[in-house]
């Protein structure tokens, strides 16, 4: 089946098969958040990213092999509310960015810094510290070797648009600076974009679009 990134609460997850990981991806809670699990083809680890909502739909897709490591991608409450119950049945290791881990309810193991790698069994994960959506937002980027590069987002970039930074004009500004430097400028056009609500995109789609999120300032 060919990967679509389209899934809707209460439905099936969406499998994207790389040569070396292997990225499910499920729609979950009121907010329709999406959360990633990321499997590492060569060990059988697993990472997940937001443990967002619905901690049975998320352990359930987790099954029995457990995680090793959650991420949340940053301190908003809908990306984080199965966080307890999820790290409770499986014991992971959990990473978020320094700056938004103290708004978050559960202890952070690993505070993430910008450049830092993180990893899923031999699979290597780099963090991007992005400004503006909160203060700690962090991006995944995984650089496949045998392919382009993916991206999680969470909040901070959608198709359409970066994050949410409630008129506040230094909030964008710093955001969308973030975003083209640490993004755009270092990934590209191929790069397939996962964000932490809706539809995937790539940077390809996106890029022709800057000057006029520029224009707009959201």
């Amino acid at each position: 089946m060919t990967y679509s990134g389209q899934v809707t609460v209460g439905g099936p997850a969406d499998v994207h098969e790389l040569k070396d990981l292997m990225i499910t991806k499920i729609a979950v809670g009121p907010m329709d958040n999406n959360a990633y699990l990321l499997r590492c083809r060569a060990t059988d680890e697993q990472l997940l990213i937001d443990a967002a909502n619905d901690a049975d739909t998320l352990l359930g897709m987790i099954g029995d092999d457990g995680i090793a490591s959650v991420v949340t991608t940053h301190q908003h409450g809908d990306h984080w509310q199965a966080l307890a119950r999820v790290v409770e049945a499986t014991g992971a290791r959990t990473y978020a960015g320094r700056d938004d881990a103290a708004g978050i309810p559960v202890p952070t193991d690993v505070l993430v810094e910008d450049g830092d790698t993180l990893h899923v069994g031999h699979v290597e994960l780099t963090a991007r510290h992005l400004v503006g959506h909160t203060p700690g937002s962090i991006a995944l980027v995984y650089d496949d070797p045998h392919g382009h590069p993916h991206v999680f987002t969470g909040d901070c970039l959608f198709p359409g648009g970066v994050g949410n930074t409630r008129k506040d004009p230094e909030a964008f500004a710093s955001l969308i600076h973030d975003v083209e430097t640490k993004i755009f400028d270092a990934l590209p056009d191929e790069t397939w974009v996962y964000p932490g609500h809706g539809n995937d995109t790539t940077l390809g789609a996106e890029r022709p679009h800057l000057p006029e999120w520029h224009a707009r300032g959201w």
